[in-house]
């Protein structure tokens, strides 16, 4: 906005002391001092607010004028509440610095002319960056990608000053503003994740309030462009996969001119989902070719052709024959009315993602097919040498779900399941359909687990732990209470810790001095507590049979 229209606008009580030829300044924000140097709070095209406290005498004026001047000041107002007139000296002082000066009746409070201040300037910003926006909007929609979300995220920062970001559901950063600077820490992004999931479930429209630490954030969901009835679908169709545009601010009290401009931007970021998604139909299609061939026992042949297709979309520039991994994955909801393929294809598409793999975009190695209830997904890893089996350069199903574990769990809330299996990594189409066998089995295995987000590796069926999960619960409780409860009512009573010191001494393979290093215990005591143990259940712990005994039945309880 202009000086002249402040001037113009009579509830402001302004009137003019000096500075004619210079009222077609823009005014770019509002700041009140009684400083003697504000400059380092300046940034240039301010009105700058002040009830003279700061002036003792005379020659305090020219300093100050000259200050402001130099800090790029648009204007400078005077309150007459405390000295009555503004002072000659500060008149004349603002005249020689051709700074424009305005007396601020008393009757006006400061509060007024800000609050009419940045009104003005936030709706003039707005106004101009819908323009920008709708401009790009017709531009990404008509031809080539103009610049991806980053571009219209510092757009919000250039002119709105908004620090924001575009999240993936399970709190990967997507795009940033300049103005955001460094990324957000990961836990923040997933906390950000975890609540706009948590929300979208119970159907509360955004934007969505969050406040993490002293800082609070607004959620904007992302639509997706391709779903024209996206309101009548079930929200558990879609609310896995949809992208959030998190912006640092409080939008609870913005004016319905912004929120509209952020749900423009939220169309227009969808428009770059879209492309994204438009990107994997390739790779989703060679991963259906492969599976099929797979599954209908196709000979070997025919499938390492059909790989030796897919190798060069899936790792672009390489080319040594990549080994390949499979991972399965299910999302079951209560009822089982809603399709759970689609929404765990895309899931794995998300989870599978390596941010920091470097090269074409992360989700390149990943192809996802999705037949019936299950996703499948095929994963091409660069060749290892001759001397590993491959796995070390695979995913492991351990750490494969910590990061997006939280969020997932609150969009899955209580009537949704995500459970995943991963094989170990093969290198030849031979292997490729055991591979897929063993995915399925330890997604079984994970099914059997308790928790909304579980998931199983090939490591596990090689192990006791592939039976666990298949013992009858009415075993279960009498196997483990029979050796169990005897120690759990001890330590009850006398606080004894005899389980913990249980689970250690087998941790240790019965070995005393690192069993004893490990519970910071003296050697006697450990000997006194383990045959405390072997007295309440009659078991002989030097026995590898009672071992075993003792060591599912910690397993399954």
């Amino acid at each position: 906005m202009r000086l002249r229209a402040l001037l113009d606008t009579d509830a402001l009580g302004l009137r003019l002391l000096g500075g004619e030829n210079e009222l077609d300044r823009t005014v770019r924000g509002v700041m009140t001092t009684d400083l003697k140097d504000p400059s380092r709070y300046l940034s240039g095209g301010e009105l700058v607010l002040t009830g003279l406290a700061w002036r003792h005498d005379a020659a305090d004026s020219e300093p100050f004028a000259r200050i402001l001047a130099g800090a790029g000041v648009a204007a400078l107002a005077a309150g007459e509440a405390e000295l009555g007139d503004v002072p000659d000296d500060l008149i004349q002082a603002c005249a020689r610095h051709r700074l424009p000066l305005f007396g601020v009746n008393e009757s006006v409070a400061f509060a007024t002319i800000t609050e009419h201040v940045v009104r003005q300037v936030s709706g003039e910003r707005a106004g101009d960056l819908a323009a920008v926006v709708d401009r790009h909007r017709r531009m990404m929609t008509s031809g080539p990608a103009g610049g991806g979300p980053d571009v219209v995220l510092d757009l919000l920062g250039s002119d709105l000053d908004l620090r924001a970001w575009v999240l993936s559901p399970t709190g990967r950063p997507i795009a940033g503003s300049k103005l955001a600077g460094a990324a957000l820490p990961a836990d923040v992004c997933a906390e950000l994740a975890a609540a706009h999931l948590a929300a979208a479930r119970t159907g509360r429209r955004g934007p969505h309030r969050v406040a993490v630490g002293t800082t609070t954030y607004s959620l904007f969901p992302v639509p997706s462009s391709g779903r024209s009835a996206g309101a009548s679908r079930d929200v558990r169709e879609t609310v896995l996969s949809d992208w959030l545009l998190a912006v640092e601010a409080d939008a609870g009290d913005w004016p319905d001119e912004r929120l509209d401009l952020l749900q423009g931007v939220t169309q227009l970021i969808s428009v770059e989902r879209e492309r994204r998604d438009a990107a994997r139909t390739v790779r989703r299609r060679l991963a259906q070719e492969v599976l099929e061939l797979v599954q209908t026992g196709a000979a070997p042949a025919e499938i390492a052709a059909r790989l030796r297709v897919a190798a060069p979309v899936l790792l672009p520039g390489l080319g040594a024959a990549p080994h390949w991994q499979v991972v399965v994955a299910r999302v079951e909801w209560d009822g089982g009315d809603i399709a759970g393929g689609p929404v765990a294809q895309a899931l794995l598409e998300e989870i599978l993602v390596n941010p920091r793999s470097a090269g074409p975009e992360h989700s390149d190695r990943i192809a996802v097919a999705h037949t019936g209830e299950e996703a499948i997904a095929l994963l091409a890893l660069p060749a290892v040498s001759s001397e590993h089996d491959g796995s070390e350069s695979g995913l492991v199903a351990d750490t494969l779900l910590e990061a997006v574990r939280d969020p997932l769990t609150a969009g899955l809330n209580d009537d949704g399941r995500l459970t995943l299996g991963v094989s170990a990594s093969v290198h030849s189409a031979e292997g490729l359909r055991g591979a897929l066998e063993e995915a399925r089995h330890a997604r079984r295995v994970a099914a059997a687990r308790p928790g909304r987000v579980c998931a199983a590796g090939h490591q596990e069926l090689a192990s006791h732990v592939l039976l666990l999960p298949f013992v009858p619960d009415d075993v279960r409780r009498a196997f483990t209470a029979r050796l169990l409860d005897p120690l759990r009512d001890y330590d009850r009573r006398h606080r004894a810790e005899l389980i913990p010191t249980l689970e250690a001494f087998l941790d240790c393979d019965g070995s005393w001095t690192r069993c004893a290093t490990r519970l910071h215990l003296h050697v006697n005591t450990l000997r006194y507590r383990v045959g405390r143990i072997e007295q309440l259940t009659s078991r002989d712990l030097s026995r590898l049979e009672d071992k075993l005994d003792f060591f599912l039945a910690l397993r399954m309880s």
